[in-house]
């Protein structure tokens, strides 16, 4: 299937915007050699809770720095009844048990390799999550002047209202496509695909437009070749638009909102701000974990939250300024309000 749905031509090597994106891995970078001991908050969980309110309510602008933690509070779970539901065909076939160990799987027709990866698209880009935690971030934020960074490429912001003019996705996008051909740095929405690929292995919708399995619970693990996506540009094969290698396509939408956060940061280096960080873990700390440390412990009007299940602490340098929480970061939300 020839997917002709373009988006955005990158215009990077034009030197037209602010390289946002390095610019925060420098600080990440800084931070990692800075920073030495660490710590958790004293008090109680409603003490901090009640510190993150206030501090909240006094910031002019929020930075917010999103990780997987985030999307899994909203229910976006990788196992469980969420795979079971549209993958347990391919879990007896091949056993697989979750969808993340599922995207490696060397399937040995590319019918099979993309007809489970358009039920994976489908369910983590074009689904609600189960919980209202991001609805409930952004009644948070509302009326405050605010920036998101995030490693989640599941859309999540942007379905909860947040403007896509103030979100920067560093890693990609499961909405989106792109040729393996490295002279073509265009990116391609792929909804109309992905639906026609679910209709094609037997889904159907159901009185919410939502696809299901069939009353009989037989589906194909397969498409057809014709549905194989195929650049109508280049004639190429297509991958998905997500930072593995050094093959990411940064398309031109990417640099605006680089462009964007990095003037974000800017207008605000010296002013009240609350960078919050949601469920970011350990995997890539130099794109939001580390930078957020670095810019709160450069602004003396800086307040860094963090909010994790398990993982949070803040460095000994800013503990003064720091609200950590440890627990579910949806239940935080909700107390918040």
């Amino acid at each position: 299937m020839l997917i002709k749905s373009r988006t955005h031509e990158t215009t990077a090597k034009n030197g037209s915007y602010a390289d946002g994106y390095n610019e925060t891995i420098h600080k990440g970078l800084r931070a990692a050699r800075y920073f030495s001991g660490f710590t958790t908050n004293t008090g109680s969980r409603e003490e901090n809770i009640t510190k993150l309110r206030k501090a909240l309510k006094e910031a002019d602008a929020v930075v917010i720095g999103a990780g997987a933690g985030l999307s899994t509070s909203a229910g976006f779970t990788y196992s469980g009844e969420r795979f079971d539901k549209l993958f347990s065909d391919f879990g007896k076939k091949y056993g697989i048990r979750d969808m993340y160990s599922g995207g490696f799987y060397p399937y040995p027709t590319k019918e099979e390799f993309w007809a489970y990866w358009a039920r994976y698209i489908y369910i983590n880009r074009y689904t609600d999550p189960p919980r209202p935690v991001y609805n409930e971030l952004f009644k948070l934020i509302c009326g405050k002047d605010y920036f998101v960074i995030t490693t989640n490429v599941d859309h999540c912001f942007q379905k909860a209202g947040f403007n896509k003019k103030r979100l920067f996705y560093t890693q990609g996008d499961y909405g989106l496509l792109q040729s393996v051909n490295p002279e073509n740095q265009l990116t391609y929405d792929n909804e109309e695909w992905v639906m026609k690929a679910m209709e094609a292995q037997g889904f159907v919708k159901n009185e919410n437009g939502i696809f299901e399995p069939p009353a009989d619970k037989k589906l194909r693990m397969k498409i057809s070749s014709e549905l194989i996506p195929v650049c109508a540009d280049d004639g190429c094969e297509m991958t998905l638009n997500l930072r593995s290698d050094d093959t990411f396509v940064e398309d031109e939408g990417w640099h605006r909102a680089a462009d964007a956060y990095s003037g974000f940061l800017h207008k605000y280096e010296n002013g009240r701000v609350l960078f919050i960080e949601c469920g970011v873990g350990s995997n890539t700390p130099v794109i939001i974990k580390y930078p957020f440390w670095q810019m709160t412990l450069e602004n003396e009007q800086a307040v860094y939250a963090c909010l994790n299940y398990g993982e949070a602490y803040a460095p000994d340098e800013i503990s003064d300024r720091s609200i950590c929480i440890n627990g579910d970061t949806g239940d935080v939300f909700s107390r918040l309000g």
